[in-house]
């Protein structure tokens, strides 16, 4: 069986072979662009309209089909067809089954290469700035739990074992920034992708003078591309879109992960709210936390895209090869993935429920030891002798299975000299983290500081 194509009866006889027409065909992938593909066209007929390819009426003729096009789009009754190969061509086959042979004008000095890269450029643009208004939304519900959960301890893990007690908000405050750094690198990749490819052809120029300035500025970007060679092969924006997004997985899973541990029995610092949790088909006391789970593991399909599409590039020569055709199911899935899980994550974070005595309870007074350090660095100790003597005293602990609150001051005195009945003040939470007070921080001043630069931060990005 053989299919035809907008090539059969020209320089190729033979109709395509139909598995290889559908390995071809892209419409049930780029359709999501029809919008795009319409106003483009439309921008594209008043190029050429004043370049003298188009007469005013001709133009007026196009222009009123793609309106109705566009229509038909948004109303849902547009009527694709077999032949349709993509969305382009079932946009052109539409136009000339409305307006007739003026229809094939549209064409004149465009090639899909330039065409398809100017539709995914501005859908993606489109697409970008509403994931960054999520972004910006999951940045303020991380704001808001800083702000709820002030004044609650809880143990700081390096190594996932406990290392010094912190404020909670310091520890929500810490995936804040991280997605600070996901907002910066989506506004970068919306700058970088913001260049018009339209009007260079399918890749050494138009022959007609179009304005491409002008067409650049009707369609909202800064500037046309400057080399047509590598305007229709370009594909930047699609893996710098493409690290956004595995790099935005990564963050939601590292934050999703100790989530999960702290919503477990063990740890009992949180409780996720039912609205983000499941049951189990079997064990009826279950209640699973498959928010944060599939959270997690969505990240790793976020990172394979961007891998599959790098593998892509890496041996293509310059100007448009079909392998190109790969980018935009694997950047639709990662947009559509990455609004989902912002949403997902947000609703978790403003709906869960902390246990604040339970995180204090949990925290092993041994976390304390650097401060005991500190103590002895304070009465004129070298830090690494401190190191060396606290060291001792944990050691003494472990042995007589008691904590370090509990040495007797003797004790304490045989490993050195320096301490006096005063140490036992440094076994205080609150004080240890008081003591933390430098820009950065966890002192309650510090993290006030910090959550009020957050917030300015959020304002000024927003």
């Amino acid at each position: 069986m053989a299919e035809k194509t907008l090539w059969s009866g020209g320089r190729l006889e033979s109709d395509l072979d139909i598995s290889m027409a559908r390995l071809n065909q892209s419409l049930d992938v780029d359709k999501r662009m029809a919008q795009e593909d319409v106003r483009g066209s439309l921008a594209w007929a008043r190029a050429i309209q004043a370049a003298g390819i188009l007469s005013e009426s001709e133009f007026g003729l196009i222009r009123s089909g793609l309106e109705q096009i566009a229509q038909e789009f948004a109303d849902g009754s547009f009527s694709y067809e077999p032949s349709d190969e993509d969305i382009h061509t079932a946009v052109e086959r539409r136009l000339t089954a409305l307006i007739g042979p003026t229809g094939g004008k549209l064409h004149t000095g465009r090639s899909r290469n330039d065409q398809v890269v100017t539709d995914f450029r501005l859908w993606l643009k489109s697409a970008s700035a509403e994931l960054s208004e999520r972004l910006t939304d999951l940045q303020q519900a991380f704001l808001e739990r800083a702000r709820t959960d002030l004044d609650v301890i809880i143990s700081g893990y390096t190594h996932f074992q406990q290392a010094q007690p912190i404020l909670l908000s310091h520890w929500w405050l810490s995936h804040f920034w991280a997605l600070e750094r996901d907002q910066q690198r989506l506004t970068d990749t919306i700058r970088r992708m913001d260049f018009l490819p339209l009007g260079s052809g399918a890749l050494a120029g138009t022959a007609y003078p179009v304005d491409r300035f002008s067409l650049a500025n009707e369609l909202g970007f800064s500037a046309p591309t400057p080399n047509s060679l590598d305007s229709v092969s370009d594909r930047d924006f699609a893996c710098d879109f493409l690290y956004w997004a595995a790099m935005l997985g990564s963050h939601l899973s590292r934050c999703a992960e100790a989530l999960i541990l702290y919503s477990t029995t063990e740890f009992g610092y949180i409780t996720l709210a039912d609205a983000f949790s499941t049951g189990s088909s079997l064990m009826p006391q279950k209640k699973n936390p498959d928010s944060l789970e599939l959270i997690r593991g969505k990240s790793g399909g976020l990172a394979g895209r961007l891998c599959a599409f790098l593998a892509t590039l890496k041996g293509l020569p310059s100007a448009y090869d079909k392998d190109l055709q790969e980018d935009k199911a694997l950047v639709f899935e990662a947009a559509d993935v990455a609004g989902l899980v912002m949403s997902v994550m947000s609703g978790v974070l403003r709906t869960l429920t902390v246990h604040p005595d339970r995180c204090r309870q949990q925290i092993n007074m041994q976390a304390l030891a650097t401060d005991i350090a500190d103590y002895l660095v304070k009465k004129g100790l070298p830090f690494r002798d401190a190191h060396h003597a606290v060291g001792k005293a944990v050691k003494l602990a472990e042995k007589k299975g008691i904590g370090l609150a509990e040495i007797s001051l003797p004790d304490w005195r045989e490993i050195s000299p320096l301490f006096e009945a005063d140490v036992y003040e440094t076994f205080s939470l609150e004080a240890a983290i008081s003591q933390r007070c430098s820009w950065g921080g966890t002192s309650r001043d510090q993290v006030l500081k910090q959550l009020a630069f957050a917030e300015n931060t959020l304002k000024t990005t927003a």
